[in-house]
């Protein structure tokens, strides 16, 4: 008996539970809905009090004023900047932004963002957070790794300012769902790191009529452009340009370097961020304006920023050309439209190239760090300045990365004085000859020890092999050259957890 009434009292006890659950996710609905709601009525009367029409319902027993009395104090030095005001904070309430990514440039333009007012912003990403993240994506914490960045944002976000309705996206944006999510929002912001997902972006944002702030970030510089504004129709010349009239061709895909294989000091990314807010507060506030002579609207030339952490002066802007005649997306000639997008037919990954570099190398070309270490169970040692062993190790990371760790002995030269070498006949293969950055040993016709060459990834030690061979190091292959497969990633997983990870 008494077993049945704990039971009864337990299954009670998980019915409140319950109970309270469905009511706390109910209320945050409300909530929700009270926020859209307060932001559909001031877009009311942001367009009211263009056009001069009276508020309609609004008399002596509704309420005064469009802003609620918190939002007065909260936003009250913003809007008595003069270009701000009352009306461009209404327009910050009564508008949706979205924001690619949630990393790097997508945390400080969110933070500005919300910190402004705006009335919905949505976040788009795939990612979850990693501890890697938290030196410069500035919402996230390390209690929320493995988390989805989107929602560790938006947690971030709500204890910043609870007013705006935050959207999350937990995915990474598609050509198949591009379309459908941007035509959700007013304006868009790119804080991705890829030029695919960048040229989709745009092509996107021109063809739904978006205006786009664009932004990126590598090592200690970044640069920044507001893309389609004025947003017009393919075909109208007195639009803003789109990303491919800046950058008709991408980069080539071996030159394409992201922030975890070249690096980025934080504030540097971080500087990029807040100006892509700032951007996009003066695009959503922007006086209307009269129409030209020739009738078409009057706007700034556009330019791009660039910003250099280490230069002086900082900044510098470079003005860039209009629309481009033959531009595939916003010109008369289009070619690509949301249907080529939606099916698939404009291929992304195709156009932009493929930086994988898994083939470069034949299967006997590679080994395994566990297999090198079969064949080499002790790294060499050198004893008065003479090696002692059978082989070479090349680390081909950059003098900063090799700082940071490196195996015993190992000789560091730089994938980037490997891609600056001319090849080299056989006959060329003199110490007067060679590069001054190849130390003189490795061509020394008397050794024939293999060389072995690692660097973080497992790629550009690809590269430096087929350039060693480019050089004749390897003698008409008579002399073994090859990369460790998986660079220092796979040495740390198969051979030593220890080795640092960054």
């Amino acid at each position: 008996m008494r077993a049945r009434d704990d039971l009864s009292m337990e299954n009670l006890e998980d019915s409140c539970a319950s109970l309270r659950t469905q009511i706390a996710a109910i209320e945050a609905q409300l909530e929700g809905l009270k926020r859209d709601l307060a932001n559909a009525e001031a877009a009311v009367k942001s367009e009211a009090d263009s056009t001069g029409k009276p508020h309609e319902g609004q008399n002596d027993a509704g309420n005064r004023w469009p802003l609620l009395p918190e939002e007065y104090k909260r936003y009250g030095r913003q809007m008595i900047v003069s270009q701000i005001g009352l009306r461009g904070q209404l327009k910050l309430r009564a508008a949706k932004v979205l924001l690619v990514g949630a990393g790097g440039l997508g945390c400080p333009a969110a933070q500005y963002l919300a910190g402004a007012g705006i009335g919905t912003l949505g976040l788009i990403d795939g990612d979850t957070v990693e501890i890697s993240n938290l030196h410069r994506q500035v919402l996230h914490r390390g209690k929320n790794v493995g988390k989805y960045k989107v929602d560790s944002a938006i947690e971030a976000l709500r204890e910043l300012n609870p007013h705006p309705t935050y959207i999350a996206h937990r995915t990474h944006l598609t050509p198949e769902e591009a379309p459908a999510i941007f035509e959700k929002y007013d304006l868009i912001l790119d804080c991705t790191d890829n030029p695919a997902t960048r040229y989709l972006i745009s092509d996107t944002a021109v063809l739904m009529g978006k205006s786009l702030v664009s932004a990126s970030a590598l090592r200690t510089e970044g640069q920044l452009i507001v893309l389609n504004n004025p947003p017009r129709r393919p075909g109208e010349k007195d639009g803003g340009p789109c990303y491919r009239c800046v950058f008709p061709k991408p980069p080539p895909a071996d030159s394409v370097v992201s922030c975890a294989d070249g690096g980025i000091i934080g504030p540097v990314v971080g500087t990029m961020g807040v100006l892509q807010a700032l951007e996009a507060i003066k695009v959503l506030t922007a006086p209307e304006t009269d129409t030209a002579a020739d009738g078409s609207a009057p706007h700034e030339a556009p330019v791009m920023q660039i910003f250099s952490a280490f230069s002086n002066p900082q900044f510098r802007s470079i003005r860039i050309r209009s629309r481009r005649a033959n531009c595939a997306v916003c010109s008369a000639e289009a070619s690509v439209t949301l249907d080529t997008i939606a099916s698939g037919s404009t291929d992304y990954v195709f156009f932009c190239g493929s930086a994988t570099a898994s083939s470069l190398l034949g299967p006997d070309e590679r080994v395994s760090p566990e297999e090198y270490r079969e064949k080499h169970p002790l790294i060499n040692t050198r004893t008065n300045g003479e090696p002692e062993g059978s082989h070479t190790v090349i680390d081909v990371r950059d003098k900063a990365q090799f700082g940071i760790c490196n195996l015993e002995n190992s000789i560091n030269i730089p994938i980037s004085n490997f891609l600056a070498s001319a090849p080299l006949s056989t006959a060329d293969l003199k110490a007067s000859q060679l590069p001054s950055w190849l130390p003189s040993e490795l061509a020394s016709p008397e050794s024939n020890e293999p060389i072995y060459v690692v660097c973080r990834l497992g790629n550009d030690s690809q590269i430096a092999v087929k350039k060693m061979k480019e050089l004749g190091l390897d003698r008409n292959g008579q002399r073994y050259i090859g990369d460790i497969r998986g660079g220092f990633r796979a040495w740390r997983e198969q051979l030593d957890p220890d080795w640092p990870e960054y």
